[in-house]
Order: structure tokens, then sequence, then C-alpha cells
């Protein structure tokens, strides 16, 4: 097996795959505005070659982003053995997988009017889409990151991106997302851990709380007067911190913990602080997204 070369060390490598649709050529452009050196849609057998020639560079060129997916046609099924073959050579990479609802797959595809990459195998949009998603259960099983962008906005998509690759690569630490959300848009599809706290006294009962959320004091100290909210917390930090380090030894860079409440308003928003600052305490790198507060 090839030795890892000192450029294989030192450059970051990142892998973009994920659905039409779900927003790869905004990614790229985001990663490309973060000072990467980017392609888009490289055929899979050709990263192993690109690899090895930025990394003989002299330097020039140490952060890159590849955009691979199904536009490759057959060529798609090697992206597998092309991983293997970097990792044989020596080169750490990151597979970042976009991911976003059916619902909003089809109305970006309506608004663009762009035909779909699988549409003359396939009778209809969403028979293309779910024909897609299949075909991708394996690499979005593997990615080291998956990010849902049904709802998210070019801006925050550029911030997480910023999060994970650059302000995140510049620590040996896992760096933790915590999401809040409401049971009532969904689950958010890349979180690892979900835990629901409906069972908690709910502010949206309380007329003077309706308009304000769980980062209010009112509404904490609300929150935190049920008593099982302080069993649950203690509970919730002494099962994360018992996690941690056993996702940290098998190599996990990236952890999706998601909260959810009814809404997304008020509950989930509370106690979602709360895990991030506990973290933070315990010496994590913790982010906190709380993805439906406007719109509970």
């Amino acid at each position: 097996m090839p030795s890892k070369s000192k450029s294989a060390e030192a450059s970051q490598f990142v892998i973009v795959t994920g659905l039409s649709g779900a927003g790869k050529s905004q990614a790229i452009k985001c990663f490309e505005d973060l000072g990467f050196f980017c392609v888009d849609n490289l055929p899979p057998t050709l990263i192993p070659k690109f690899a090895e020639l930025c990394a003989h560079s002299d330097g020039k060129v140490r952060r890159i982003a590849l955009v691979v997916d199904v536009r490759s046609g057959e060529l798609f099924n090697d992206l597998q053995a092309a991983l293997q073959e970097l990792r044989d050579m020596g080169f750490g990479y990151k597979v970042l997988f976009l991911d976003a609802s059916q619902d909003a797959l089809i109305n970006r595809f309506k608004t663009t009017r762009r035909r779909h990459p699988l549409a003359a195998r396939h009778r209809t949009l969403i028979d293309s889409i779910q024909a897609e998603r299949r075909r991708l259960e394996d690499i979005k099983e593997r990615a080291d990151k998956v990010i849902d962008t049904s709802t998210l906005a070019v801006r925050e998509l550029k911030e997480e991106i910023a999060g994970l690759f650059v302000r995140g690569a510049e620590t040996d630490k896992m760096l933790v997302s915590v999401v809040s959300f409401g049971y009532k848009f969904g689950v958010p599809v890349d979180s690892d851990l979900v835990f629901d706290v409906r069972f908690l006294a709910n502010p949206h009962y309380v007329s003077e709380f309706q308009h304000r959320t769980g980062a209010d004091r009112e509404v904490i100290d609300f929150i935190m007067a049920d008593p099982g909210s302080g069993r649950f917390l203690r509970r919730l930090f002494g099962f994360i911190d018992a996690c941690l380090p056993l996702y940290a030894k098998e190599g996990k860079s990236y952890l999706t913990i998601a909260i959810g409440c009814t809404g997304g308003r008020h509950r989930s928003v509370t106690i979602s602080d709360m895990l991030a600052d506990h973290l933070r305490e315990r010496g994590c790198e913790a982010i906190v997204d709380h993805r439906d507060v406007k719109r509970g």
C-alpha cells in the first residue's frame, strides 16, 4: 500500500453528493467562496488521479471540493471503488451528502423547469426522485455529514458548510450540531439521535407565551418548573456524555442531535440550548440550529 504523503495529510478533500435538486450546485459555490478548489460532476474513476495531482501541486491546491452524482450515469457506480482507492493511497476525505424532502425537490424542479437526470428511464418526476434515492442509499449511509436542505436558505447552507469544513476543520474535536424542530414539520433527515420532549409542560397553552420562544427567560422558567424537565436533562446529559467518546472512537467527525416538540418553538428550543451549553462546558464544539422556531 502506498504511504501517505505530507501533501495528502495536509490537504482537505470534500466529496459532495446527494439528490438532484438538493442544492449541490449551491453547495459547490459556497465551497468556492470559502477558498476551496472546486470541480463539478467529476466522474468517480478520475477522483484518485485528481487527488494525486493536487497532492503534487507544491501546496497550491490544499482545499478541494468535488461534486459527484448520478449525472455521471453508469460511471457513478464506480464511486465506492474510487473512495477505497483514495483510502489505499493514504488520502483522507469527507463525504457531504445533501438531502431534501420529496415535496421540496418536486417544487424546485417545477420552479427551475429542469429535467431530472434519470427522467429518461422513469415515467414521472416522483419515480425519478425515488429511484435516485434508492440508488444513493449506500453512499448516504457512509457519508460523514448529511444536510437536509428542505428549508435552508442559501445563506444558511453556506453558514453550515463553513461551520463544518472551515471552523470545524481547525480542531480535531467532534463537531456536534443540536437541532430543535417541530414534529408537525417532520423529523430532520440528517439526525443521528432524536429526542422527543413533547411530554414536558407546553408553554403554547399559556397566552402570554404563544408569541415568545424557548430562548426567552420566562418561557425557560416555565419549562424548567416542570419536575420532569430536570430529570430528563440529567439523563440526557449522561446518555450523551457516554455516547460521544464511543462515536469519536469509531471515527465520527460530526454528530447531529435533534430535539423535537410539537411546533419547534418552545420546549425543543429550551432543551437544545441547554444541551449545547452542557456540551460546550465539556469542551465539545457545539452549534445550535432552531429549525422551526419561526414556523411553530
